[in-house]
């Protein structure tokens, strides 16, 4: 079985562990991109990229310096569903596991495995390339999903990356919804996270396992699930 979950924009570069990095499996791919990108001039760079002035500085240098921040991917990513998950306190035993486990998806790098390291940079996998091919999912194409073998796939991505997966494998979709039977961003990301780390404290290898998940006051809802999508829902 594979989880898969989606990067974050804050990224934070403070890796104070001594772990054994592995390379990435894309490296020759994210450095094409990276070359590319830094061939824009700031204006296109900026409208590619959505951003505001204030942010332009930062993101043209991310792609123009020769030592940008680097680390443990894992430990790399500072959003929500990545401070409920908590890695900087796993135990070894759970390191391992979301190590094996845990894939996370990335315009830039394609498939992201925990261990990896990788470089600062902010490439959301939905944005449209001003240079051929045009778009992230035409450039990554079957490889991220090629690159994912097991027959199980837990999706705690958001469906903007689980887009470059599912016309190629069958994915276990997860939804979290509140008590009004609706989706909030800032639960959902806050529950993905959360749901990484149960699996990790519980060594779950079998999909079934997770209907027992019940943090953040989510509980599963057998009635609403299938075999292709799970569903949580807030107890009021």
């Amino acid at each position: 079985m594979k989880i898969i979950i989606a990067p974050t924009k804050q990224m934070k570069f403070k890796d104070d562990f001594e772990l054994p990095y592995t390379t990435p499996l894309f490296q020759q791919e994210s450095a094409l991109l990276r070359k590319e990108l830094s061939t824009l001039d700031p204006d296109t760079l900026k409208k590619t990229m959505k951003i505001s002035d204030r942010m332009l500085p930062k993101v043209y240098d991310l792609f123009h310096t020769k030592h940008p921040n680097r680390g443990c991917a894992l430990l790399c990513y500072s959003g929500i569903a990545f401070q409920y998950m908590a890695p900087g306190i796993f135990t070894d035993e759970q390191l391992d596991y979301v190590n094996e486990h845990l894939r996370i998806l990335s315009g830039l790098y394609g498939l992201v495995r925990p261990l990896d390291e990788i470089e600062e940079y902010r490439l959301e996998m939905q944005t449209k390339l001003p240079f051929s091919p045009g778009s992230l999912y035409t450039f990554w194409n079957k490889k991220i999903a090629d690159a994912l073998n097991d027959e199980v796939i837990l999706n705690l991505a958001s469906e903007e990356y689980a887009k470059c997966i599912r016309p190629y494998k069958p994915l276990i979709d997860v939804r979290f919804l509140d008590a009004d039977g609706k989706e909030k961003g800032v639960y959902v990301k806050m529950a993905r996270g959360e749901m990484v780390r149960y699996m990790a404290e519980n060594k779950v290898e079998r999909i079934e396992q997770i209907q027992k998940f019940d943090r953040q006051d989510f509980r599963f809802c057998p009635e609403r699930s299938n075999e292709t999508l799970y569903i949580f829902q807030k107890i009021k």
